[in-house]
């Protein structure tokens, strides 16, 4: 069997970003993958400025902690002062520009205004309280690098020079559909009783939200019959316009899991068994089409299975697709566990557990891999290397699935 790390290092290899790029409004972009290197055109800030509400001085002027100065003008954010000259003062409040002449501002509560002078509190040092010319941000400098993917604070700082619109990778396409004459739809129950041996499709609306939390333009085909006829059918068509297919179930070698023999008749396919708990199985490939191919992903029909596979295999494919070029592997916390886990298992567990009250780990106590309220329970994932005891009071790996869905 493949470890993790095995499986990943393929997956990441294959990978090739889509290459078409789009500029989109800077308020449009959340979400985007830049395209090219940004750079600022202006300083920022533009012109030294103060960071406080107070009184713009000479420090100078203010060597005894008790100097009285002569309030000469009001200078409030937006409006350019006149320089100031020596003795004097000018009230100021924070983000407005320091006036030519002032090299320090004193807080306000450090100052005892009185008619149309002011008291000064305080022996203030060159450059307090003034925030630089370019303090942030200079001129030409890079402030977002290609490969980037943008949240808001990205989209502020674009905005924070002036950058209306970016270029960005076009959204990543991608295909899926669902096998098994086993599944129903919610709402189509007759009577709204499900027929003996069927099931919801609950993975339909989990693979769909976690897509959609990445952004990309989905085409679902919705439950294809378990015919191989039907499968090369559907996979022939999903591969035309998109740059990936992911499908849920029929990855084993069953008589009625047709993915392996279609997916192998319309382009090439790899079965893996990944020493992983739970999703050990897993297809990856890729789907001939007239212009090239779309890569293929089938994961395990299992809720959690499909849950865990998608999370640690297919959310750092798709960054990668995307054309995300800095790490795609989520950060991970080193926390207390209190629980004790007696029986290892031989492949990588991913045991999902919430963090309590005192900071440590409690575990869900039934870990089966259709166990779906384990994964709304939970806060994350541990990541629980091949053969290993946990006991009580261990340290070990924690995954939260706020890192796992973006």
């Amino acid at each position: 069997m493949l470890s993790v790390r095995e499986a990943l290092d393929t997956l990441l290899g294959a990978a090739r970003p889509v290459q078409e790029t789009e500029r989109v409004p800077t308020l449009e972009a959340n979400g985007r993958v830049l395209a090219e290197d940004q750079a600022s055109t202006i300083d920022v800030p533009s012109a030294d400025n103060t960071s406080m509400d107070g009184y713009a001085v000479r420090a100078a002027d203010c060597v005894n902690g008790g100097a009285v100065l002569r309030v000469t003008q009001r200078i409030p954010a937006g409006q350019v002062g006149a320089p100031l000259e020596p003795g004097t003062a000018a009230r100021i409040f924070t983000g407005a520009m320091i006036p030519a002449g002032a090299d320090a501002v004193v807080m306000q509560e450090q100052c005892e205004p009185t008619g149309d002078s002011v008291t000064i509190r305080h022996t203030p040092k060159s450059g307090e309280w003034i925030r630089r010319t370019g303090e942030d941000i200079a001129a030409g400098a890079t402030i977002l690098a290609a490969g980037t993917r943008l949240r808001s604070q990205e989209l502020g700082l674009a905005a924070s020079v002036g950058l209306a619109s970016l270029p960005v990778r076009r959204r990543l396409r991608v295909a899926v559909f669902f096998t098994g004459d086993e599944l129903t739809m919610p709402g189509e129950a007759p009577g709204g009783v499900l027929a003996p041996g069927a099931i919801y499709n609950s993975n339909r609306f989990t693979l769909r939200g976690l897509l959609e939390n990445f952004g990309c333009v989905i085409s679902d085909f919705g439950i294809v019959p378990d015919t191989l006829a039907a499968t090369r059918a559907t996979l022939v068509e999903a591969a035309r316009e998109n740059d990936l297919i992911i499908t849920s179930g029929g990855v084993s070698v069953g008589e009625e899991d047709h993915i392996k023999p279609a997916v192998e008749a319309e382009g090439q396919l790899n079965m893996w068994q990944i020493a992983v708990k739970p999703g050990k199985p897993l297809a990856f490939g890729e789907v001939r089409r007239e212009n090239g191919h779309a890569f293929f992903l089938g994961l395990p029909g299992n809720p959690v299975s499909s849950f865990i596979t998608f999370l640690l295999f297919v959310r750092p494919f798709l960054l990668r697709l995307q054309g995300v070029s800095g790490p795609v592997e989520p950060r991970a916390w080193q926390l207390r566990a209190d629980f004790s886990l007696p029986k290892p298992d031989r492949r990588n567990e991913f045991l999902r557990a919430r963090v309590n009250a005192g900071g440590g780990l409690d575990l869900f106590p039934n870990q089966s891999s259709g166990v779906l309220t384990s994964t709304v329970w939970g806060d994350g994932i541990i990541d629980n290397p091949p053969g290993r005891i946990i006991n009580e009071g261990d340290i070990v790996r924690f995954i939260p699935f706020a890192e796992l869905q973006h």
